[in-house]
């Protein structure tokens, strides 16, 4: 579950950066809980091809953390003993 929340948070930091095709099939199956099969059925495309998307989206989200820790600096943010507002402020910046 630790792994899958990691994903998921990465998702919501760099899941811009993916095509339209790739977030879908990113939301479907973690947001949407919907399995691969029943991905592939939607899309008309085969299971292998879902999973392969999939696989690619989390190494390509991975990829994206290693080059640009962008995750890590939020995580550190958070960690600091400041006030919430400026946390938000921090935040809000770094995300522009």
């Amino acid at each position: 579950m630790e792994q899958r929340d990691r994903i998921i948070e990465l998702y919501d930091i760099y899941g811009d950066l993916l095509t339209e095709k790739q977030k879908s099939y990113f939301e479907d199956y973690y947001f949407s809980d919907l399995s691969i099969s029943e991905i592939a059925s939607n899309y008309n495309i085969s299971r292998n091809g879902v999973h392969d998307q999939l696989k690619r989206v989390v190494n390509s989200l991975n990829e994206y953390e290693k080059l640009l820790r962008l995750k890590a600096k939020f995580d550190n943010i958070n960690e600091l003993k400041i006030d919430d507002r400026i946390k938000s402020t921090i935040m809000s910046i770094l995300k522009e």
